[in-house]
């Protein structure tokens, strides 16, 4: 299975391309590769600044709109009702698009309004106004799936109580050594399919020991571990790669499966490979 449901029927591709700072050296191209590799599933945000660059890829690319399943998010900037539609509105033009497969809340503090790493309850009205604002766009059929980003049990509980609609996505850091296991349950038990990013651990853990005994018990690279690992425990991967090599060994994970002693292993490795952001606690830069 090369495909996930979320609860509303929508599928989305297991293994997407992350564009973040993807386009840095090799502008459109490393799109062009990507989508010669046979990428369809795109994970951009306005943040990125890739998105005009990936609309004018697909654009050209003589695949058919509706073979792509392309997710962008709304940076913490433009949190509350009119300036999200605002924002769903020019993501679309950038992307040269008239609807969106997958809309997130990239975070859920806009950390310019503090200087402290613990925060207040300022974030939530903009946040609740945020998705109010998607469920309208989702109603409307612009977005056909909306979710979040860095979001914790906490902060989801917040759009529950507020929104009429849950969400269907939950974007998290994720690989051996930083599974957020308690944020990751909580999202399966409430029907919220958890999306990976970072899920080699901005290749931190792909020199661990452990997990190169892996690769090499396998036949395979400790990357593929990593998103095998992922795909096994029914996570979505955003795996980035500058070379098309690199990009079609990534999706290449269908063929082999981890055994469940592996997985227990993998699952309780000593932490490894955090980036350091955290959705409370961190000053976010990016």
């Amino acid at each position: 299975m090369d495909h996930f449901k979320l609860y509303n029927g929508v599928e989305i591709p297991a293994i997407g391309y992350g564009t973040y700072r993807s386009m840095l050296e090799r502008d459109e191209n490393v799109i062009i590769d990507a989508i010669k590799a046979g990428y369809r599933h795109i994970d951009t945000a306005a943040r990125y600044k890739t998105e005009p660059g990936i609309g004018k890829v697909i654009k050209a690319c003589g695949i058919n709109r509706s073979d792509f399943f392309i997710t962008t998010k709304i940076w913490t900037d433009d949190l509350g009702y009119d300036s999200t539609l605002k924002a769903i509105e020019t993501s679309l033009e950038n992307l040269q698009m008239d609807y969106l497969d997958l809309y997130l809340i990239h975070w859920p503090i806009n950390y310019g309004d503090h200087e402290a790493g613990w925060v207040d309850d300022v974030w939530k009205e903009p946040v609740v106004q945020t998705w109010k604002a998607m469920e309208r766009a989702y109603e409307e059929g612009i977005l056909k799936a909306i979710g979040t980003s860095n979001f914790l049990p906490h902060h989801l509980e917040v759009l529950f109580a507020k929104g009429n609609i849950k969400p269907m996505v939950d974007q998290l850091e994720y690989h051996p050594g930083y599974t957020q296991q308690y944020a990751v349950d909580f999202c399966k038990s409430n029907d919220i399919l958890v999306e990976a990013w970072s899920p080699l651990g901005r290749s931190r853990v792909l020199n661990d020991s452990f997990i190169l005994a892996l690769a090499k018990k396998y036949n395979v690279s400790a990357a593929q571990v990593c998103l095998r690992f992922a795909y096994q425990n029914g996570i979505v991967t955003l795996p980035k790669a500058s070379s098309i090599e690199r990009m079609l060994q990534n999706k290449d994970i269908f063929n082999f499966e981890i055994n469940r002693e592996d997985m227990h292993r993998l699952s309780t490795l000593s932490p490894l490979g955090w980036s350091g952001e955290h959705p409370d606690f961190k000053r976010v830069q990016i």
